[in-house]
């Protein structure tokens, strides 16, 4: 029953209770409740549209001032020309880049994603950060990856 999986589930359980971190809480529960109640054959699901459902929901949040009424596309048209709504096209089109190199960095090393999310909890508790996702951790964690192997390569 307390297997290694079960444990790291409860270690962040309480890590995420700890840093008040209700969405990291809140999945590590979840994932106990499936494995308790042996409905791990949902796990294969999670795993493969859960990105998918999240970013889902995440974008609905994001386009629910457009549904409202708050913004108006001559607002948005107006952004293009302005410099934060250039750096905001920019900035969109690297994050959107550094998260699918992160998605693969993940693929390829699933044990990095503990220290992503110990590494967010220290940003959400030290930093008074926000723990968008795995992802954006997951591609900055690329990006710092490569400048050391480019600084590695220059050094030799």
């Amino acid at each position: 029953m307390y297997t290694t999986e079960t444990i790291g589930l409860m270690i962040l359980l309480l890590l995420g209770m700890w840093a008040r971190s209700n969405l990291v809480a809140a999945s590590a529960a979840i994932l106990l409740v499936i494995r308790f109640t042996r409905m791990t054959f949902l796990y294969p699901v999670l795993e493969r549209r859960g990105v998918e459902i999240g970013l889902l929901f995440l974008t609905m949040a994001m386009l629910v001032p457009f549904a409202l009424g708050k913004v108006n596309i001559k607002e948005v048209f107006q952004s293009f020309l302005t410099i934060p709504g250039i750096l905001a096209v920019i900035g969109g089109a690297v994050a959107t880049n550094l998260n699918g190199r992160g998605l693969q960095l993940l693929a390829e090393n699933s044990h990095l994603m503990f220290g992503l999310i110990v590494g967010s909890i220290i940003g959400i508790v030290f930093w008074g950060g926000i723990p968008v996702g795995p992802l954006m951790a997951a591609g900055t964690t690329y990006l710092m990856l490569e400048v050391i192997g480019w600084l590695g390569h220059l050094m030799r």
